[in-house]
Formats: structure tokens, C-alpha cells, sequence
């Protein structure tokens, strides 16, 4: 290593301040020409401190107990605004259509998020458009990632597969007949039904509890779903199947204790997207649950008056919204076995 002497330092100084950036010093600050004097320099003082701005109410929070519909945009020209909506049907066959066709991707969306990996442990049913006491059902041994909208199986209100109308003739799980069976009866509102068996559900199941508003998400579901407190082994009994539903209630879904969960909804597409948030929210809570044990503190609520509001929000209409994307991700991985629209939908404005 070289030792740099005294003379070559402050030479190599002062070649630094010559190639160095000049600067303005109005770069940093604007200078005064004019010549200061006392007072001046005492009233800059003064003005310069800080002064604090007047006083301005917080915000107020939206009025919670307003309506929200969905649709109603506003634009400040001539353009429409393209909106995601259930669509019309040319006739009940193409609605039966449509919702075969979003009852096999759904199946398929859920097997793409891992609750293909129970055996028969997991079903989907959606009411016929054409006998709407006659629902579709998964068949038994047929993989959800590959679920095609023929491979479902229609059932009639005696429990019987029924031939005739396209259906597969195939055997199905008889938990699922008792359990979805019961729900459609005491839920004409309902059209969907989902219940798989997830690992966050089985654990969070055992705990005897419903969901908390711990976050926006699982404001979805406050006050808005069911505890079945009660296990009676496999469903293989109708009592069971009518515990459930009891327990479903006018809910949009129901933990079943020791057992998983379950949901509902106007759509296919509702029905599974709320599976899916409501199995995320209970993962959640889970991991919140034992974050605070470790702390020795306790999950923030959201309050009730903003937790209802968010859960009107989050209506069924928009559950169906949200899993459209879901929906055009099985579309595009078919590569052509999946179409985005049925012969006979008709986009509604």
C-alpha cells in the first residue's frame, strides 16, 4: 500500500472542490438581498415557527345502514360501463346449461385448491332449472380437476338417479344425497351447495366456535352463519342431514363441528367462492388465534356497525362476481373443452 504524503493530500483536495458540483445556494434556500434588521429578523422568527393548522373534524364513517347495489355506475360520458351480471336464458334448457357448465368448473376450481384430496369426502350440488326439486350431483370416484359437466349425476327428491335428461348414470356418495338433499328442501332460496373437508376446517371444526370479524373477509360472514354443534357420525342417517340444515338456518354457510364446513348460495359460483373465502377466513383465525396465545394478547373485533355494513357489501351477487375469474381460469386451462358462454345466455346490460 502506497502512503499518500501531506502535499498530495491537500492537492487531491482541492482538485475535489474544483471538479465538485456547484451548487446555487438557492438550490438549498432562498436568500434575501435585503438587509435585515432587528424587527425584520424578529418577525421572521416568529414566522417561521411552526404554527398548526386549524382544527378539521375527522372524516365521518359512510352510513352503514345505506343499501349497496351493485350495477349502479355512473360515468360522465356516453360510454357503457360493462358490468359482471347472472346473465338471461333464451329458454330453461340453456339455464341448465349454464349451470351445469359452472357446476363442473367449480368442481374443477375446487380441485385446482386441494380439496380433491378426501376420496368421496367433498360434494357440490346445484339445483335443476328445469325440476327444481331435482338437484346435480359429483359422482362418485370421478376427480374434481377433471369434472365435465356430463359426468354429473341428476337425482330426483326420492333420492333415485334419474334417467332421461342427460344425466350420468353413475353411483354417487350417499352422505352427500343426506346431507345437500336436506338443505335444497329447507332452502328453496338455495341453488348451490358446497361441503368439502379441508385441513383448516377439521382443525377449526373441533373448537366448538364460530367465526369472529377479526378482519374485512370474515366480516363476510358475521352473524351470517350457522354453528352445527352437534356429530353424528357419517350422514348417512336423514336426521343428521336435517340437523344440518337446521342448523344452516337463512345463513349463507355452517360449521359442522368435528366435520368441516359448509355453504350456500344463489349461484354455483356464489356457493364456491364462499367455500373458498370462508375456509381462508378460518385459516385465518386460526393462525391469529394462536399468534395472540403466544402474546398473551387478543385478536382487534371489528366493530358491529361496520361489520354488518361490510357483510350487506358482500352480498351474493357479489360472490358470484368474485369467482368469475375463478371461473375463467378452468376455462382457459381446458384448452378448448370449457367455453366461456352456453348456447341461449344472454348478457344481461
Amino acid at each position: 500500500m502506497v502512503l499518500k504524503t501531506t502535499a498530495a493530500l491537500r492537492a487531491a483536495r482541492h482538485i475535489n472542490r474544483l471538479t465538485r458540483p456547484s451548487y446555487s445556494p438557492l438550490f438549498f434556500r432562498t436568500i434575501s438581498t435585503t438587509q435585515k434588521t432587528p424587527a425584520s429578523l424578529a418577525t421572521e422568527r416568529v414566522s417561521s415557527q411552526h404554527v398548526p393548522a386549524p382544527h378539521t373534524p375527522p372524516p365521518q364513517p359512510p352510513n352503514f345502514s345505506k343499501e349497496f347495489t351493485f350495477g349502479a355506475y355512473q360515468t360522465t360520458g356516453t360510454a357503457t360501463v360493462n358490468t359482471i351480471r347472472y346473465p338471461k336464458f333464451q329458454s330453461l334448457e340453456a339455464e341448465r346449461a349454464f349451470r351445469k357448465l359452472h357446476h363442473a368448473a367449480a368442481l374443477r376450481w375446487l380441485g385446482y385448491q386441494g380439496y380433491n384430496n378426501e376420496g368421496a369426502g367433498g360434494h357440490v350440488t346445484v339445483r335443476d332449472a328445469i325440476l327444481p326439486d331435482h338437484f346435480w350431483i359429483n359422482p362418485h370416484g370421478k376427480s374434481f380437476s377433471w369434472m365435465r359437466p356430463e359426468d354429473l349425476v341428476l337425482m330426483g327428491p326420492d333420492g333415485d338417479i334419474v334417467d332421461g335428461q342427460g344425466g350420468n348414470m353413475h353411483s354417487v356418495n350417499p352422505a352427500g344425497w343426506v346431507i345437500h338433499s336436506a338443505v335444497h328442501e329447507a332452502r328453496p332460496d338455495v341453488i348451490a351447495a358446497v361441503h368439502c373437508h379441508s385441513i383448516p376446517s377439521k382443525a377449526f371444526s373441533s373448537l366448538g366456535c364460530r367465526l369472529e370479524p377479526i378482519n374485512q373477509d370474515a366480516c363476510r360472514f358475521y352473524n351470517d352463519h350457522g354453528m352445527y354443534s352437534g356429530f353424528g357420525g357419517i350422514a348417512f342417517k336423514a336426521d343428521e342431514g336435517k340437523h344440518i340444515a337446521a342448523a344452516l338456518g337463512n345463513t349463507k354457510g355452517v360449521i359442522l363441528q368435528n366435520h368441516g364446513h359448509l355453504t350456500v348460495g344463489k349461484t354455483v359460483d356464489a356457493a364456491a367462492f364462499l367455500f373458498g373465502a370462508m375456509d381462508r377466513c378460518i385459516q385465518a383465525q386460526l393462525l391469529a388465534d394462536a399468534a395472540c396465545a403466544g402474546r398473551g394478547t387478543s385478536t382487534v373485533k371489528v366493530a358491529h356497525e361496520e361489520a354488518e355494513y361490510t357483510r350487506n357489501v358482500y352480498n351474493d351477487e357479489m360472490a358470484y362476481i368474485m369467482f368469475q375469474s375463478g371461473f375463467e381460469d378452468v376455462v382457459r386451462a381446458s384448452n378448448g373443452e370449457f367455453p366461456l358462454h352456453v348456447q341461449g345466455e344472454i348478457p344481461r346490460e
